[in-house]
């Protein structure tokens, strides 16, 4: 991973934000400045099922993290789960936090013990502005520089791959939340294999372990986690090795079927963090064979999946062929001039360039400085 290139104007500001990294086990609290990480990070436990603990323990966070900061901060800036009604601060009812159910008003609350405005969003939309702003996308789109290209990329997909499918949605350096912030909900978009599900169930920590129980014929209970799931695909621990490339194959298919989807409706990168990303030799390219898929049509030909081609930015013989591009002059009609044109549209899958908690840190950082500025 490479520290967060951030523009200069951001990267120079003075101004302090305070993060938290809300996790159903432990809570991380920690202060950005310039969009670097300024303070050493507070873990205290969450707490989730206790609501006046919990909420006690947000409050302690904070406060060492404040009282840790090289000067006073100008906000509050952290990932929590959803469903919430973001733009108010309201957290709903959490199935891995029970202690919120009825409701939470946890922005408000803290906006008042601290005298701060307090932002809070979904973590994979922070994910995609981090990587937006300062990972994947600038760092494609100056490589294109680098090889001579005019091609430039507005747009990104930032989905995390761990305890669930999340994703956030950039354009032109500002998130898509949604009417009713929920934008970018892809966990919900239909199981291609089983139109029963939603992708979450294959596409998550459970699904890599329920698809090699299934095919190892083991019990689920008996099945490893994806870490050691991802040793045995690799002959690096015992078990059964078929079950276990098999497993994230099938992460790979299902969540190439969702991506697909998303880049259908959005049009641009692709950036993959959480997790599971450790494993990404193991399902990336199954995952962007399946974006480019094809339908069958009633005639019996073949419709791709995608009006463009996606590549696997991991690959180094794919992320050159994505660099170089294909383009050949046409001659206007009635007239001398030539233009340049393009007849492959492209778009890239890649990693995380950050690291996925670095990443959400620079997004709620940048949020936070582009609400406070007026552009949010």
């Amino acid at each position: 991973m490479t520290e967060p290139a951030l523009p200069s104007h951001l990267a120079s500001d003075r101004r302090v934000v305070l993060t938290l990294d809300a996790g159903r086990t432990n809570f991380v609290f920690s202060a950005i400045q310039g969009g670097v990480e300024v303070v050493d990070p507070v873990t205290l436990p969450s707490r989730a099922n206790d609501l006046e603990a919990c909420l006690a323990t947000i409050v302690r966070g904070f406060e060492a993290a404040c009282g840790a900061a090289p000067c006073r901060p100008v906000a509050l800036s952290f990932a929590f789960p959803g469903p919430a009604d973001y733009p108010q601060g309201i957290i709903g009812d959490l199935y891995n936090m029970p202690a919120f159910t009825g409701g939470v008003a946890l922005g408000p609350m803290l906006e008042e013990r601290f005298s701060l405005p307090a932002f809070i969003n979904n973590d994979g939309v922070l994910f995609a502005l981090g990587e937006a702003v300062a990972g994947l996308l600038p760092e494609i789109n100056r490589r294109l520089a680098q090889a001579g290209r005019s091609k430039r990329y507005r747009n990104l997909v930032g989905a995390t791959l761990g305890t669930g499918f999340g994703a956030g949605i950039v354009h032109d350096g500002r998130v898509l939340l949604g009417d009713t912030w929920g934008a970018a909900e892809i966990w919900l978009v239909r199981h291609k294999l089983d139109q029963r599900a939603c992708a979450e169930e294959t596409v998550s920590i459970r699904g890599v372990r329920r698809a090699y129980a299934e095919w190892a014929g083991i019990p689920f209970a008996r099945s490893p986690e994806p870490r050691e799931i991802h040793k045995i695909a690799l002959g690096e621990a015992a078990g059964d090795r078929a079950a276990a490339c098999e497993a994230f194959r099938r992460f790979g298919e299902v969540a190439g079927d969702a991506l697909a989807t998303a880049v259908t409706l959005v049009d641009g990168l692709v950036v993959i963090g959480g997790g599971l990303a450790g494993a990404h030799e193991l399902f990336l390219p199954a995952l962007v064979a399946e974006m480019n898929g094809s339908f069958d049509t009633p005639e019996g030909e073949l419709l791709p999946r995608l009006e463009m081609t996606a590549h696997n930015l991991a690959d180094s013989a794919d992320l050159a062929s994505f660099l170089g591009g294909e383009s050949r002059e046409l001659r206007v009609p009635g007239s001398t001039r030539r233009v340049v044109y393009e007849p492959v549209q492209r778009i890239g899958v890649g990693l995380t360039r950050l690291g996925t908690s670095r990443a959400v840190a620079v997004g709620a950082y940048v949020f936070a400085l582009a609400a406070l500025d007026g552009r949010g």
